[in-house]
């Protein structure tokens, strides 16, 4: 009885072994992380409807369903007072909103896309009516300059 016993316990933990051995040899793959091209032009004149367009992709696959879209827009040096503009779905895997500047200035467009659990902030600058880029002053700039070789 007793080997019988021991036999049936053997069994038992050979096939517990053998199936946590192969749930170990599973590699599951990490998805691939979502990139987001984000366009929208250079300049712009005072009051001109500028498209702000970002296009999401996976891989070689386009996202059309992205959680959320919002460009975030404010004048170079006062993030503080950005507008936030939801962007609209276009189902080909580019979300687009429009956003005129009332004056001249330097201007940061920044795209804020959550989708399949990924979250991403590409952003770029926009020189509107006669400003230039030498009146771009973004204190991230200059925090990247920094020297972090203490840290």
């Amino acid at each position: 009885m007793n080997k019988k016993v021991l036999l049936v316990i053997a069994s038992m933990l050979m096939l517990i072994l053998t199936a946590c051995g192969d749930k170990d040899n599973q590699v599951d793959e990490a998805p691939e992380i979502i990139d987001v091209q984000l366009h929208v032009n250079e300049t712009a004149d005072v009051n001109e409807k500028l498209v702000l367009k970002a296009t999401v992709t996976q891989g070689d696959e386009k996202v059309k369903d992205a959680d959320e879209v919002i460009f975030e827009v404010w004048e170079d040096g006062n993030k503080d007072d950005s507008e936030m503009i939801v962007a609209t779905n276009n189902d080909d895997g580019s979300y687009e909103a429009e956003k005129a500047f009332e004056h001249d200035g330097v201007y940061i467009v920044q795209v804020h896309v959550t989708a399949r659990n990924m979250h991403s902030m590409p952003k770029t600058t926009v020189v509107v009516g006669d400003a230039t880029l030498e009146d771009h002053h973004n204190a991230e700039d200059e925090e990247e300059e920094h020297d972090h070789s203490g840290h």
